[in-house]
Formats: C-alpha cells, structure tokens, sequence
C-alpha cells in the first residue's frame, strides 16, 4: 500500500480509539482526522469540506429547521400523545415506537421520520419517566431496519439498482427486497424487544437524580373551549409530569385538594403546580393551559416572540416587600411572573397577591430583549434566560404538520428530491409563521452536521488512498471458491466499510468488487447485489455507521461503546439471516 493509505489507517484507527477510549465530542475528533489528512496533503481543501455540499449532509441540515418548526407550533406533542399514547412499561414504550416507524421507513425516507420523532420521543419520555438512551437508539435502528424492506427504503438500495440495471441490463422489483427485508426486520425488532433491557445504558438528565431541586409554585387556567375540557386529570397528561405535581384545583371559588387523576377538568378551572423548572417549560408548552394570570396577554407583542427568564430578587428592588400586583411588576418591568420559588418552601396564593422578599426566585414571561436589558440592572441579583422556553404557536400547529405531510408526500412520489422537499418545507415553516427566521437558525445541530461532513471526508480518504480496496482484496482472498464464502465476506466487507465511513460510498465501492467476485465464479451478481444493500442499509454498531445513528447520538446521550454494546450483536444476527435467506431466495 502507498504511504497514504497507511496513514489514512492509522487516522481512522486514532479515531476510533478516541471515540471508544474518550468523550471527546465526535465532531472535534472528525474533524481533527480530516484536519491531518489535510495537512499530510492524503485530501485536498475540496476533498475535506466536500460533505459540506453533500445533499445527504444538507438534508439533514434543512430537517432540523423542519423539525424545529414542528416543535415551536406544539407538533411535537401532538404526535407523541396521538401517535406514541401512554406506555404501561419500557417494552411497550418500544413497541408502540419501532412498530409504525419500521412501517413508514419501508416507503419514506427515515432521516426525516427520525429527526420528526427525537423531539417527540423525548418529551414523550421525561412525560412517562422513561431512560431517552432506551428509545432513541430503537428509534434509529427501527428506521433502519423498515428500510431495508423495499427498493425505496433507503438511497442506497434505489443506487445500487440503479448500478445492477447498468451491468446487467435488468433490476430489483419494488417489493421483492420483502423476501429477505421483512424476516430481518422482524428478527431485528424481536432481538431489541428482548435485549436492549440490558444491553442499552440507562442514561437520564442529571434534573432527575436531584433530591431537592427548586420548586416554583405556578398557576395554570384550563381554557373554556380547549382541548383538555371533559377529561380527566390522568386522560389530560397532568398526573405523571417528570419533577411537578398537581396541587390543588380552584374551581368557582372551592379549592379541591389531594386531587384525584380521575378528576374532570372543567373551563375555567386554575390549576396550582409545584414543580422545578422544567417542568414549568412543560406547562407552558400543553395545549388547553395558559398562565393564570391575565397580565401576560397585556404584554407588548405575540406570545410566541417571549421567552421565559428567571430572575432572583435583590434587596434593593423597588418590588420587594410589595405584593406582584401593587409593586406593578408588568408596568415596571415589562414582564410577568408566571411563577415564584422561595428557598424550597411552598408559596400559597394567587401570583398577583404573593408579597415578594429579598432572594425570591422569579420565573418571568418577557420579551426577547429582556435579559440583555436587565442583566446590570441592581434590581436583580441574577438574570438568566431560558432557552426553548417560547410560548407554542398551538394555532398554526395544523400548518406546521401540512407542510410535513406536503414533504412527504412530495418527495415519496418522486416529484422533489429530499433535499428539494426539505428546503422548501423550511422555508415554509418561516413564511407561515410557524417559527421565527432567528428560531430557524438555531435550529441546526451543527455538531452533528459537522460529523457527518467530516465522515464524507474520511470515507473519501479510505476510497483514494486504496486503503479501501486493500483491504477489500485481502479480505477475499480468503474466501477461495466458495460462492457462499465469498457472498459472506462481501457482506462482511460491507458491514466494515459502511461502520467506518458512509452507506452508500461503501456500496458504490463493493460492487465492482462484487462484479469481479462473480464474474470469477461463474454466479449471478444479484445475491451478491442484494448482499451490498442488506449490509449497507443496517449497520448498528457505529454512529457514523448511518446518518439516523449520529442524529440520536447527542439527544441519547451515548458514548461510542454503547453503539458496539447493543449494535455489533444486531449485526451479526441480522447479518447471518440474510446471508442464509439471499442464496435461498435468489441463487447463485
């Protein structure tokens, strides 16, 4: 092998054992490998930041702003409470997530079903008390697994056809990848259904594990024509909210305390919680619920433009020792307590009649300015605004699931390109006001972008440099005249490949080596075809192994072991399957 693809050896093996050996964040390490590369002259400056241009890379980009606008309309919650419901344990959770997903990926692209559902999974999670680490990844590997069943499952299968009809002159029917797809994909959900119990972490937010973290007191009102009239407290979501429960309910002058979860709610209905918060975020994120106090809709500007900023009282506050209504906080300030915590004891009455003291901690509905204005004023002792703390636009919600639906259905009949679809369902969400352009751009999760950029960079170094195709050739001369061996090693090969650098650069590089391989045997080259597309579509045990992967990597909060842990047994058990059903199915 030439110098340079040594290097690119010993660049890939550094990585992988920094992600493995480390926490080193994953886009640091990625682009330090990239960096190397550059700098050793293996990758041109175009080579390096060719992923940056890639469509892949750029899709994912414009879902985040998608997604985003999903979430500021209160979509998210929408489909979590009608698509996902009330989990009884963490292997129905499961079931209730893997199931439709595996479904919509066989005939939707899953990158977008994947970034759709991270933000609903999670809400949906901290609501039941359920470990985000033992959804996520099922999440990613579901969407894999329902994509390896139809020929438009994922751009890889739809690439390699399109290679196979230009050898051969002939390809794959739509549904026929099913023979070999639906058996793996129900061996696949059967394995994680029965093992992730053990074989995934249990990770949750460090807020959980507080034994007495600050609670506010917060007033809501149920809304007289709302959706959460008629039901009861458990059908409403209000009984298991994760760090806060339901105090009391005043309803026409009578306080019911101690309230029952088979409690109906009632128009007009205020709602005393207590609670940390994120839980309060939470609050004012349910459709139906809006702050008691009247003063919020007597702000300058939508609800939708605010933002939720906690502050702590100093003693020279000209508020202090004046109840919220009499020191006319609104008047003063241009903000509203939504809700009041004070040293960890329990603040009793209305927001408007709570006199305040010297170090009360406020948690206040202000415009965006606010905490700039605020943060040097001697009023305050602290000013700290809270991020993704924004009113829900719950009116356009209808628009922001339309536009979803319109990229869907769109790009799944071929009309737009997923990046064509993606972009113009972005810019669709900022023009119909589902978000703010300044929402829009804090959308992205750059890091992972910039993973999956620097992974296109490091698969392009493998592929130059012949690191790839050395190893490649070594791995089959191991196989001898075996069709079944050589069909397994390809597999292998692939699985590798695709671990370490991208589906579809490990496929495009397999099957000219395929081809060869079969020519050589005298077999048919479409089990060795359907063999690239099996390998390349499920590849569990890496992040970079595949887009969704990287997507669930952060919000999981894993660690690269975890994806080896609970990936590399799935792969060997999905590999074996297929390899003993292509044979079968299709012939040498």
């Amino acid at each position: 092998m030439p110098w340079e693809a040594w290097l690119t050896a010993v660049v890939v093996l550094a990585i992988l054992a920094l992600l493995i050996g480390t926490r080193a964040p994953p886009d640091m390490v990625f682009i330090a490998g990239v960096t190397a590369l550059l700098v050793a002259g293996v990758l041109s400056p175009g080579e390096v930041f060719a992923g940056l241009a890639n469509p892949g890379v750029l899709t994912v980009a414009a879902l985040y702003v998608v997604v985003a606008g999903i979430r500021e309309t209160g979509g998210v919650q929408w489909v979590s409470q009608r698509l996902l419901g009330r989990p009884r344990s963490l292997f129905d959770a499961q079931r209730r997530l893997m199931l439709p997903v595996a479904g919509f990926s066989a005939f939707l692209n899953n990158t977008p079903v994947v970034a759709m559902l991270i933000p609903a999974v999670s809400d949906w999670a901290r609501k039941h008390q359920l470990a985000e680490s033992k959804l996520l990844l099922p999440l990613s590997y579901a969407a894999m697994l329902g994509g390896t069943c139809t020929l438009i499952g994922t751009s890889t299968n739809l690439v390699v056809n399109g290679a196979m009809v230009e050898r051969l002159g002939e390809g794959l029917m739509l549904f026929e990848l099913a023979w070999v797809g639906v058996p793996v994909l129900l061996v696949g959900l059967g394995f994680i259904f029965v093992t992730s119990r053990w074989l995934l972490p249990d990770r949750r937010p460090a807020v959980e594990t507080i034994d007495d973290p600050r609670e506010y007191t917060v007033e809501m009102l149920v809304e007289h024509d709302g959706p959460l009239v008629g039901r009861t407290i458990e059908a409403a979501g209000l009984r298991h909210l994760p760090g806060c429960y339901l105090m009391e309910i005043e309803r026409a002058g009578d306080l019911l305390p101690a309230v029952s979860p088979r409690e109906k709610l009632y128009g007009g209905d205020r709602l005393v919680f207590v609670g940390i918060v994120d839980s309060v975020i939470e609050l004012q994120q349910i459709r139906g619920l809006t702050p008691a106090t009247e003063q919020v809709f007597k702000l300058d500007g939508r609800r939708a433009e605010r933002r939720l900023v906690e502050v702590v009282l100093a003693e020279t506050a000209p508020v202090v020792n004046r109840t919220v209504r009499d020191g006319r906080f609104r008047t003063r300030y241009n903000a509203v307590v939504i809700a009041v915590a004070r040293n960890g004891e329990r603040v009793s009455g209305k927001i408007g009649d709570i006199s305040l003291r010297p170090g009360d901690t406020l948690l206040l509905e202000a415009g965006e300015e606010f905490a700039e204005r605020q943060r040097n004023v001697r009023d305050f002792l602290l000013v700290r605004g809270i991020e993704g703390a924004a009113a829900p636009r719950h009116d356009r919600a209808w628009l922001a699931l339309s536009i979803l639906g319109g990229m869907l259905l769109t790009v799944g009949l071929g009309w737009l390109s997923m990046l064509e679809g993606a972009l113009l369902a972005g810019a669709a969400m900022i023009v119909g006001r589902c978000m703010t352009a300044n929402t829009a751009r804090h959308a992205v999760d750059w890091s992972v972008i910039l993973t999956i950029a620097a992974a296109f960079g490091i698969g392009a170094a493998m592929e130059q440099s012949g690191l790839a195709h050395s190893i490649a050739g070594a791995l089959l001369g191991l196989a001898g005249n075996s069709p079944w061996l050589n069909l397994a090693v390809i597999y292998f090969i692939t699985a590798l490949f695709t671990a370490l650098i991208t589906n579809n650069a490990a496929a495009l590089l397999m099957l000219p080596i395929a081809a060869s391989v079969a020519g050589d045997l005298g077999a048919s080259l479409i089990p060795f075809a359907v063999a690239i597309m099996m390998a390349a579509s499920a590849s569990f045990a890496t992040p970079m192994g595949y887009q969704t992967n990287l997507m669930v990597y952060g919000p999981g909060g894993y660690h690269f072991v975890d994806y080896l842990r609970a990936g590399l047994p799935l792969n060997i058990v999905t590999g074996v399957l297929a390899l003993v059903l292509i044979p079968w199915i299709w012939g040498f």
